[in-house]
């Protein structure tokens, strides 16, 4: 049985800017498996990139991914 590579094999990251990254992708990937379709994705996006209240909603998924990384990885301590 050949099974697919993780998209997230961990949340375990070197640094914080790594984590931040993976935050990123986090939230990146939920919009992708919420709206498959690239194509009304990208209809949607006029919509949303000139909108402030939508970029702070977006940078709020952001920081809550971003806060479980980091508790996953004690805070980098």
């Amino acid at each position: 049985m050949t099974t697919t590579p993780s998209w997230l094999p961990s949340l375990l990251t070197e640094t914080p800017e790594a984590g931040f990254a993976l935050a990123l992708k986090l939230s990146r990937m939920a919009v992708k498996f919420t709206q498959p379709s690239d194509d009304i994705r990208g209809e949607l996006r006029p919509d949303y990139e000139r909108d402030a209240d939508a970029l702070i909603a977006a940078s709020h998924v952001v920081a809550v991914n971003f806060a479980t990384v980091a508790a996953a990885n004690s805070y980098w301590r």
